[in-house]
């Protein structure tokens, strides 16, 4: 495993960065392609570990695929096979999706249970429950989901709990069933528009995408398509918060500022300057940020992907912030590699309360998943000394070229190992 060293003593990041396609949808629109027999191409794909082994799955299921700068093309035509192993899988949260697709595809599949960031129980019950109710049966025995279905019928599905992956997999189960099926409590992300967005260019019917009722009328067949995957807002909001904890000027290009008003909104709470244009954002960060207190919720509210960044320019506000986790309620095991660094943090349950104007000092320290990974970079920016970063598989799951972009930044950081 690679490690990353981090030479900080708050130097701060200036200059423009290029925003990268959105991973949460990459990784969804992928699998969605292999819903029609004809050739799909999908742009502005991050290159990224996890594009990488999506389009190893697609390889082992009979998919030809090719890929180069970004832009990947899949035929699905001579596709047969319905069943992904555990090898290809097990790093890969989102291998879910292949659920949806296959099923709406063959009418049965076979996926390992996913793999990817430990970020405490996330189950998969939702899922289940949308393909049940358009006729799959679903089993999980051995580490394996098994779902089959002779003939699958648009059904009105409520979700008990509002889920991104699940509203996508009913999504990519319902295209090709016969009659309506309304999912309702649905997620309203950005990627789930794009992914909806996607679907319909290939001859999909789904109305409502973006608000928490999405209607989808069942098509016989989905054509080709050219798409370009939208911009990654939690990569943009990463670097947002690097600039304000390091006391840069940085201006992000091929963004959406309307998906990062959250951020936005929270970093002028802290006195931040941010001036939004119509795809780009540059932010321009005062001495001393202010405390505030950060509620993670479903989009439209403040990410749960960017949490443990905010933590890390907490740590240098003045004064006492309060992040109170409402998403995962694993998601605060970066802490006790902070408090390494000397990061004041206490955490009780799903609340952590950070103490500000904290002198943090370099150390080694393992990223315990990819938001966390990044948060650790931000940290050693704006610490005393150099930090080594282990275990950063994790960071090149979801960040292109993350070392040449903090790099070009000014940021002294490299890759050792």
């Amino acid at each position: 495993m690679g490690r990353l060293a981090i030479t900080g003593n708050k130097r701060p990041l200036r200059g423009a960065v290029k925003i990268s396609g959105a991973k949460n949808a990459a990784v969804a629109i992928i699998p969605a392609a292999i819903l029609t027999a004809a050739p799909v191409k999908i742009e502005n794909l991050p290159d990224i570990r996890d594009i990488q082994i999506l389009i190893e799955i697609l390889t082992s299921l009979g998919v030809r695929t090719s890929w180069e700068a970004g832009t990947l093309e899949i035929d699905a035509s001579s596709m047969t096979e319905w069943k992904a192993t555990y090898e290809s899988v097990k790093k890969l949260r989102a291998s879910y999706y292949l659920l949806g697709a296959l099923i709406g595809r063959f009418g049965r599949a076979i996926v390992p249970a996913p793999g990817g960031c430990d970020l405490g129980p996330r189950p998969i019950d939702q899922h289940i429950k949308g393909l049940a109710a358009l006729g799959a049966r679903v089993d999980v025995e051995h580490g394996l989901i098994r779902a089959e279905a002779e003939h699958l019928v648009g059904a009105d599905i409520y979700l008990d709990v509002v889920s991104v992956g699940a509203t996508i997999n009913i999504m990519l189960a319902a295209v090709r069933t016969e009659g309506k099926t309304i999912i309702e409590n649905a997620a309203k992300e950005p990627e789930i528009v794009d992914v909806a967005n996607f679907l319909n260019a290939m001859g999909a019917n789904i109305r409502g995408a973006g608000t928490d009722v999405i209607k989808i009328t069942g098509v016989n067949e989905l054509g080709g398509v050219t798409h370009s995957v939208i911009p990654d807002r939690i990569e943009a909001g990463t670097y947002m918060i690097a600039a304000a904890a390091t006391g840069g000027d940085v201006l992000l290009r091929d963004v959406i500022p309307k998906h990062m008003d959250p951020v936005v909104a929270k970093l002028r709470e802290m006195g931040v300057t941010v001036d939004v244009a119509d795809d780009e954002i540059r932010v321009i960060a005062s001495d001393l940020p202010q405390a505030v207190d950060i509620k993670t919720f479903p989009y439209p509210g403040f990410p749960t992907d960017l949490q443990s960044q905010a933590m890390v320019l907490m740590t240098r506000a003045s004064g006492s912030s309060i992040i109170t986790e409402n998403v995962f309620e694993g998601r605060f095991k970066h802490v006790d590699e902070l408090k390494r660094m000397g990061a004041r943090i206490k955490v009780e349950g799903r609340t952590a309360l950070i103490e500000g104007s904290a002198r943090l000092t370099g150390a080694p320290v393992c990223a315990t998943d990819l938001r966390a990974g990044a948060a650790f970079i931000i940290a050693g920016l704006i610490a005393e000394g150099e930090t080594v970063i282990s275990n950063t598989e994790h960071i090149y799951r979801g960040y292109e070229n993350i070392c040449r972009k903090f790099g070009a930044l000014g940021a002294i950081i490299k890759e050792i190992d």
